[in-house]
């Protein structure tokens, strides 16, 4: 069951920091990319669903643990015309059956869930072939001074932040899952503190 700092105090603060404009610049780089039968794993508050283009998209499919953001993603405002659902589930046992989607949508999840490889090894499996998967990610900085300050912070940030964990690669792991990166980008996001903006954003394909 759900603390009450996780039920009342969690929420706005992951929506305070997850809609920041440097977070949201970056949602806005990634997501108008996806097309066709859509899953985006971690919906969360649904902070993606206005970045959609329902020219392109049949249907956009989300999957969240906490009921109380699943709440908030139902209720999130997004572009006429597209279909949403939302529903409970975990991105490292996905209900749907292989080779469902077109597209599944990656955006700042991959550093809160229990196992990020088993997350990816689900991502695959709900794909078609040659399904694309779009990511955005933060996660473990190439620079020496920059990784020592994540490990001493991310301790405590990850209980104030959800489980979120800053030391965890990104664009590797997602090629280590058997993915092949078709593209990758990656920088510190602008006025935000560098333990806690280094981003990796791309493509990659089942």
């Amino acid at each position: 069951m759900a603390s009450l700092y996780e039920r009342l105090v969690l929420p706005k603060l992951l929506k305070c920091a997850c809609s920041a404009p440097p977070i949201a610049r970056q949602r806005a780089k990634v997501v108008p990319q996806a097309s066709g039968k859509v899953l985006e794993l971690g919906i969360g508050m649904g902070l993606n669903l206005g970045f959609y283009d329902a020219a392109k998209v049949e249907s956009v499919t989300g999957v969240d643990p906490a009921p109380e953001l699943r709440s908030i993603a139902e209720a999130a405002p997004r572009a006429e015309g597209l279909s949403v659902k939302v529903e409970d589930g975990t991105a490292e046992a996905l209900p749907f059956g292989d080779k469902t989607f077109d597209c599944v949508v990656c955006t700042f999840t991959l550093c809160s869930v229990h196992s990020p490889v088993q997350a990816l090894a689900e991502a695959r499996r709900v794909l078609k072939p040659g399904g694309r998967f779009l990511y955005c990610e933060h996660g473990l900085a190439p620079d020496p001074g920059v990784q020592a300050w994540q490990r001493r912070i991310e301790p405590v940030w990850k209980r104030i932040a959800g489980g979120c964990h800053l030391t965890r690669p990104v664009t590797g792991a997602i090629a280590a899952a058997g993915f092949r990166i078709l593209r990758s980008d990656t920088m510190y996001l602008p006025r935000t503190p560098r333990p806690l903006g280094w981003n990796e954003w791309g493509e990659a394909t089942a």
